[in-house]
């Protein structure tokens, strides 16, 4: 793949880490901002108005002026959801993304990220929610060092798992 089409196909992914990575010297809008004016070359204005589109589909019409400081870890979890989807991507990756918060703030990130598979949005998500996996999922691969062990429908893998590791595991998640 050649250094063009492998930029153009980055374009299409969206990837929203564990950590946020917000930049911690500029506001909210200014973090979702950054991408579409650097990258895509957006205008300023253009840029502002599709990062406040952004920010209030994550529940943050609130805090546009807010620094990453500011905001709990929920929130910040959620403007990085926001910037990612400001650049419009196909296909959205998520590294566990709550497993930096506090169990109170899982909900506020799960919620968002409910919201954006219903809206049919691709995503493929590293998590330890199982619940979540469950209630989202069209598919659940389940890992064991570093390999897909079982793939199947939600429905399979919760009620009828045919991998002894991913049978251990619910064991210990489902007791």
């Amino acid at each position: 793949m050649v250094g063009r089409e492998l930029a153009e196909m980055r374009s299409q992914i969206g990837m929203v880490f564990q950590l946020f990575y917000l930049w911690p010297h500029l506001t909210a809008i200014e973090n979702v901002m950054a991408g579409l004016t650097d990258v895509r070359r957006m205008s300023t204005r253009a840029a502002a108005e599709m990062a406040r589109a952004q920010l209030a589909k994550v529940g943050l019409a609130d805090k546009f002026t807010a620094y990453p400081e500011q905001l709990s870890g929920g929130q910040r979890q959620r403007v990085a959801i926001a910037r990612a989807l400001a650049m419009e991507p196909k296909v959205m990756l998520f590294d566990e993304p709550t497993s930096a918060l506090d169990p109170e703030l899982v909900d506020e990130v799960l919620a968002v990220m409910e919201k954006v598979a219903e809206e049919g949005m691709t995503m493929i998500v590293a998590t330890h929610e199982m619940d979540f996996a469950r209630r989202v999922a069209d598919r659940v691969a389940f890992m064991d060092e570093g390999q897909i062990v079982e793939l199947s429908p939600p429905q399979d893998i919760f009620e009828q798992p045919t991998n002894e590791r991913t049978v251990r595991f619910l064991r210990k998640y489902l007791a």
